[in-house]
């Protein structure tokens, strides 16, 4: 390693929680502002493949329990969701499926940083808000995305039907 470079990359025990909690060491971390700057410094290094918080120089490795991002908005008439990175990007309406832990939605976000994409989970508004798109059942129950009419992955259609 160049001398002055940055060091290697290690966990230090933060986690973020299928559910979007953060703990560090086991202990919860409750200061709201502190979990919204750590949710909005989640990144992914495509080289190292892992998971790391990033808040100003400072750069540590996370443990991931499912998904990195958080589905926060959910926009039908653009089919755009916003993510708890603060990132925005179209809804691939394809990739929706279940959360084998629990039920709750998932999408594949952030494939410019890895083909198959990077999980997100849907929070329960944002949630609500896909929900609310759903039309049907002519041939059965549809998305409306940005006017246009997609089917729904068969696993994802039966937990909104």
């Amino acid at each position: 390693m160049p001398e002055g470079g940055p060091p290697p990359l290690r966990p230090f025990g933060l986690v973020l929680h299928h559910d979007g909690r953060w703990a560090h060491e086991g202990v919860p971390v409750t200061n709201r502002r502190l979990r919204e700057a750590f949710d909005r410094s989640v990144r992914f290094l495509p080289a190292e493949a892992v998971f790391v918080v990033q808040l100003g120089r400072f750069r540590g490795q996370i443990e991931v329990e499912e998904a990195a991002f958080f589905v926060r908005d959910f926009a039908a008439a653009t089919a755009s969701i916003r993510l708890s990175d603060g990132s925005c990007e179209t809804l691939d309406a394809a990739t929706l499926r279940l959360s084998p832990r629990d039920g709750a939605g998932l999408c594949t976000v952030k494939r410019d940083l890895l083909p198959a994409g990077l999980l997100a989970r849907f929070t329960h508004a944002a949630w609500s808000e896909l929900a609310s798109a759903i039309e049907g059942p002519e041939q059965g129950p549809r998305l409306r995305l940005a006017g246009r009419s997609v089917p729904l992955p068969g696993p994802v259609l039966r937990s909104l039907a």
